[in-house]
């Protein structure tokens, strides 16, 4: 019996060397692991930061209402509309005022009177574009607050990029 014992100390002092080395599978993985993550977070050169794509110059000019028509964002075109005579330039928002939007009625047109009413009918809409612009009589003071609250808002987000005038008053200083 004292030879089984010997041979069993023997089998388990050669266990105890093989795992205390540290040349296992799992060691060399886990080197591995390391040594990439080091590379990848702090060896490996960073690209220069990018600057932001700079939005293209816009002019302020004055617009009719058939010459802000084309601004509704269809062909590529930028979606552009007017709250009291101001034009601002929404395509940023084309999903809103772009075709397919639950505002796109207003692009390309003054949208006064119908975000003053809340309305987005066409009926809203000034019909003749060659006639004299929508003075916003009728509206009542909640709705002209109502339009106020619009106009801050569009200020506050985007570019006035001209001034809508009636037909026949474009060189006319205001």
């Amino acid at each position: 019996m004292d030879y089984v014992q010997q041979r069993m100390a023997q089998a388990a002092a050669s266990t105890d060397a093989s795992s205390s080395t540290l040349l296992t599978p799992l060691n060399g993985l886990l080197l591995s692991i390391l040594l990439y993550t080091a590379y990848t977070f702090l060896l490996r050169p960073t690209p220069p930061p990018q600057l932001p794509k700079e939005e293209p110059a816009v002019v302020f000019r004055t617009f009719t209402p058939p010459t802000l028509r084309p601004y509704n964002g269809e062909n590529g075109m930028p979606v552009y509309l007017a709250v009291r005579g101001r034009v601002f330039d929404v395509s940023r928002g084309r999903n809103f005022y772009g075709p397919g939007g639950p505002y796109e009625n207003f692009a390309g047109r003054d949208a006064s009177r119908g975000l003053a009413c809340g309305s987005f009918d066409e009926d809203m809409l000034t019909k003749d574009l060659e006639g004299p612009l929508d003075k916003l009589e009728g509206l009542g003071p909640s709705e002209m607050e109502a339009l106020q609250g619009w106009e801050e808002r569009f200020e506050e987000k985007y570019l006035v990029v001209g001034k809508l005038v009636a037909v026949g008053e474009e060189g006319k200083e205001n």
